[in-house]
């Protein structure tokens, strides 16, 4: 196999850290609260003397994570800001994260215990005690396991708070069958192709604030809100770097773009292609680093040869003088070009070749170990936080889907969704007969929905643990409520900096608590306590790490010579002096021996994708700057700032098919498959003809997100169409089309 990563090997080589019926009384009202670590009275111009200020929060909204302070008054939390100590955040944190207070006292939130007594999607709630869920939820994984074998579950988790029951079903349970969001529908593509091409995953904060020039492959900062990231970015561009953005649609980047390609959907590696190839015949890449650095460059640059900028100008309808235009400006400003890898990347079903591509760009430019360059900073080290010992963790390994079936060598880290879905629907190789949702909405995550459902109603057992009542949970046998990141002990968040403050610092946080939600109202739980209770329960107790969460956080902390009373002691965040980020050298496998032995190809390659229908057009999606997929919808305050996904259609477009701006409009894609909600169209001239936009996470169905429920449309609901990454399994998730719907009549999208 061509990468045989387990998720402890690639975590430790990523550094990540541094990178419905009957519910009445059985979701939370309101919470009450008080606070732990009150540091000092906090007073301002116009403000309650009594207002404390409560440090150690590290925001969850999303997956950046800044750090917090929470203001507190009568014991309830009244206001989120960022810490003023924080050299990564700094004082700054985004709508998502003002809105945590929300989230907290969100009426709708999963109170207690609860048993689903009627039917798997059409729920009927029983609430029931914690032993009562515990002992069932115990009893039938334990049966699955008696029956089946450790292979017999799979797990589906997200977020922090996952990760020590994700260590208990990997590591003591054995099961391989886990599948994280965050590598099979996002990143996990990009971080395997630049290990394949650079032996090491890419950091995300790359050096922008020192590029000369910047380049974004369909990233749309400012949209996706991460506020450092957004900070290097913004930083950059003050200082003069000059912008390039590859995007069908006008951006929020594509606003600030020197140069914005308006590229053709599921071109973008014939694009980059013909720039290396531009770039090689003028003679003007970095040949000092390729020469010292390069593997395989002579094979790769013949490889390459057929990529002209009239061959890409045609592929990518993109103008020859265009294409031009960034190759020379690249070069022009080359090493200190922030070539940036991208988040969600999961796209086509071509994307590892891209994300070669982009890591090949990279070193070709020798932009690598320099200001404004692929830089990964040298964070602090800290201790290992209490994680569960290996005890069937070989079983794992041995049967892991991908690897019996010698598929998808490039696999990151757990199983690739499709293969678990297939098994469990077939049997075949083996029966997956529990399911474990921990943090992770499945149904608006993965492609092809009614799969997934189909998967979950063959299990003998379904267990969800969340904070809300998302769609998921309309299929649990037991639903758990967790305690939200703002009230619990959690993980450690240890980083550097170097860009803004104008000196090389480190960092290292840890969250806690900023308010204690009284139990009054509510049973609650944090996620070391459920495992522990599980694994006792299954007759696993004699493997529990820590006890608490709070005896996890410390012992991460002691590595670093730290405590959770010592973090408080210093507003939250220890800072200390760091170290200098320039100088890395990386090789560059710009032809991949490992890759071609694998049976794919060893050079990057574009892979064409299926052209759109006639009368449809490319469904293509992305984030908005208030809202973080589906775990933010039901918040009452983000969604009064954008309460649906309006569809951006080309205004030219839209005038021959009759329609304007803010219609109500339905969608139905090539499949049939009609969306079972509305939004508004969005008319303007800032998308192709043949694509269509709008934002992820809406349309939730579960009636318990009262405020989120039936809000704008779906767009994995339309996804039917798949398409799988060849070489990590990972999904491709922008080949599906769409015509719209207005009353009833189906309209066709000009070509």
């Amino acid at each position: 196999m061509a990468l045989n990563l387990t998720r402890r090997k690639f975590l430790q080589t990523a550094s990540l850290a541094a990178a419905t019926a009957a519910m009445s009384g059985c979701f939370a009202n309101r919470a009450t609260a008080s606070t732990p670590f009150v540091k000092k009275p906090f007073t301002a111009p116009g403000s309650f003397a009594d207002t404390k200020t409560a440090v150690g929060g590290v925001c969850e909204m999303c997956f950046w994570r800044c750090q917090l302070v929470g203001k507190v008054r009568d014991g309830k939390l009244v206001k989120l800001e960022g810490n003023p100590k924080s050299i990564d955040n700094g004082a700054s944190i985004c709508a998502r994260g003002n809105a945590g207070v929300k989230l907290l006292y969100d009426p709708d939130r999963l109170k207690f215990p609860m048993k689903n007594v009627g039917k798997r999607g059409a729920p009927q709630w029983k609430r029931i005690t914690w032993d009562e869920a515990l002992d069932e939820c115990a009893a039938k994984l334990k049966g699955v396991v008696d029956k089946y074998g450790p292979h017999g579950i799979a797990m589906f988790p997200h977020g922090s708070s996952a990760t020590y029951p994700m260590g208990f079903f990997e590591k003591v349970v054995g099961t391989p069958n886990v599948s994280e969001a965050s590598f099979f529908q996002c990143r996990g593509i990009r971080d395997m192709a630049y290990v394949a091409t650079l032996d090491t995953p890419p950091d995300e904060n790359v050096d922008m604030a020192n590029a000369k020039a910047i380049m974004l492959l369909g990233g749309h900062f400012g949209e996706n809100v991460h506020v450092s990231h957004v900070k290097r970015y913004l930083k950059g561009l003050e200082n003069g770097a000059k912008l390039i953005v590859v995007d069908p649609r006008f951006s929020a980047s594509a606003a600030k773009a020197h140069i914005w390609v308006k590229i053709k959907p599921g071109t973008d590696t014939a694009f980059l292609l013909a720039i290396m190839n531009h770039l090689i015949k003028t003679g003007k890449y970095n040949k000092a680093y390729v020469e010292a650095n390069g593997v395989g460059f002579d094979k790769f640059k013949a490889g390459i040869s057929h990529a002209t900028l009239a061959w890409a100008a045609k592929t990518c309808d993109v103008p020859v003088k265009q294409i031009k235009e960034v190759a020379e400006l690249l070069a022009a400003n080359s090493p200190n070009v922030s070539i940036h890898p991208g988040r969600h990347v999961s796209w086509y079903g071509n994307d590892f070749q891209r994300e070669r591509s982009l890591a090949c760009l990279t070193g070709l430019l020798g932009a690598i170990g320099v200001k404004g360059g692929f830089v990964k900073g040298k964070g602090p080290k800290v201790g290992k936080a209490g994680g569960w010992p290996k005890i069937n963790e070989e079983h794992a390994e041995e049967h892991a889907l991908h690897r019996m079936a010698k598929k998808h060598p490039f696999s990151p880290p757990g199983t690739p969704t499709d293969m678990i879905r297939e098994a469990a629907i077939t049997g075949k190789p083996y029966a997956i007969k529990g399911f474990v949702a921990w943090g992770q909405n499945p149904i608006q995550t993965i492609p092809d929905q009614e799969m997934t459902i189909k998967m979950l109603q063959q299990m003998d057992f379904v267990m969800v643990c969340d904070i809300m009542p998302t769609d998921i949970t309309m299929y649990a046998d037991i639903l758990l409520p967790e305690s939200s990141y703002l009230e619990r002990y959690d993980m450690i968040k240890p980083g550097t900096q170097w860009d803004l403050s104008g000196k090389q610092e480190q960092y290292i946080s840890a969250r806690m608590p900023l308010v204690s939600v009284t139990a009054a109202d509510h049973e609650r739980k944090d996620p070391v306590w459920i495992t522990n209770e599980i694994a006792k329960r299954m007759g696993l107790g004699q493997h529990i790490p820590v006890q608490t969460m709070e005896e996890k956080t410390n012992k991460a902390l002691a590595g670093a010579n730290l405590s959770i009373e010592q973090l408080v002691k210093e507003d939250g965040i220890h800072v200390q002096p760091g170290a200098d980020p320039y100088g890395m050298v990386l090789k560059v496998n710009f032809f991949s021996q490992e890759v071609a032995d694998a049976g794919f190809s060893g050079i990057p390659t574009y892979i064409p994708v299926p052209e759109t229908p006639k009368g449809y057009a490319r469904l293509v999606y992305g984030r908005s700057p208030v809202h973080t997929f589906n775990r933010s919808q039901n918040n009452a305050w983000l969604a009064n700032e954008m309460p649906e996904n309006p569809v951006w259609l080309n205004d030219e477009s839209a005038k021959k098919m009759g329609l304007k701006d803010g219609d109500r409009i339905e969608l139905v894609n090539q499949d049939g498959v009609k969306s079972q909600t509305s939004s508004v169209v969005k008319v303007t001239p800032g998308i192709r003809k043949d694509t269509v936009y709008m934002a992820h996470g809406y349309g939730t169905k579960n009636p318990a997100m009262t405020v989120a429920v039936g809000k704008g449309i779906d767009d994995q609901s339309l996804i039917t169409k798949l398409a799988v990454d060849p070489e990590t399994g990972a999904h491709g998730m922008r080949n599906n089309f769409v015509k719209f719907v207005k009353n009833g009549k189906v309209l066709n999208i000009p070509a």
